[in-house]
């Protein structure tokens, strides 16, 4: 076997082992899944797990990264296409909305895990919070740009106003908690604008 067959095979293993995760983890949670499944699922043998994560905290992490670049990504590419700053929050809001009505929806993958991971010295807790600070940050950055007035309270306004969103989404008529998450924002809007 060549080299180039041997990484299109490993780095094939390991996208599946990385999407099996990222389906069972999100339906059903990280704690209920065990690595025998996720194993069996992708289709890998156990020492081609551990070839690629040194364990399930591992491949736990990365399930969480890749989510993360994911969200990233969608928020830039949401205000890219976007003039005015409230128009770019918007956008960013419309990706959220977006999310709690996608088919399987099933609240946020970041509170899931914090919610199975309360120690916030664990290293999943820990990314669940350097995630939730980038979205703070983004959003509080944006908002400061629509006024005059420090914009923290408005960022951990909308924070929590996502988070319940997210919370009630998948409790919930979606089309409604999407409604009134968005008129939430609104309102935010409004506040900084006056």
């Amino acid at each position: 076997m060549s080299q180039k067959t041997r990484e299109n095979s490993t780095s094939e293993a390991r996208s599946r082992l990385l999407d099996t995760a990222t389906r069972v983890f999100y339906a059903e949670g990280i704690h209920s899944v065990g690595v025998d499944r996720i194993v069996a699922e992708a289709q890998v043998t156990r020492a081609t797990l551990y070839r690629h994560f040194k364990g399930k905290d591992e491949l736990i992490l990365a399930y969480l990264e890749q989510a993360d670049q994911g969200l990233r990504a969608q928020a830039e590419a949401a205000q890219a296409g976007e003039e005015s700053v409230p128009d770019k929050i918007r956008a960013v809001c419309r990706v959220i909305t977006a999310g709690i009505r996608s088919p399987g929806f099933r609240g946020c993958a970041f509170l899931n895990a914090a919610a199975e991971y309360p120690d916030p010295d664990h290293p999943i807790h820990r990314a669940v919070l350097t995630h939730r600070q980038w979205f703070l940050e983004t959003v509080t950055g944006l908002l400061a740009r629509t006024g005059g007035t420090p914009a923290d309270i408005a960022g951990r306004h909308l924070v929590m106003l996502r988070d319940g969103a997210m919370a009630s989404g998948c409790l919930s008529d979606p089309e409604l908690v999407c409604e009134t998450f968005l008129e939430g924002v609104e309102g935010i809007l409004q506040t900084r604008t006056v």
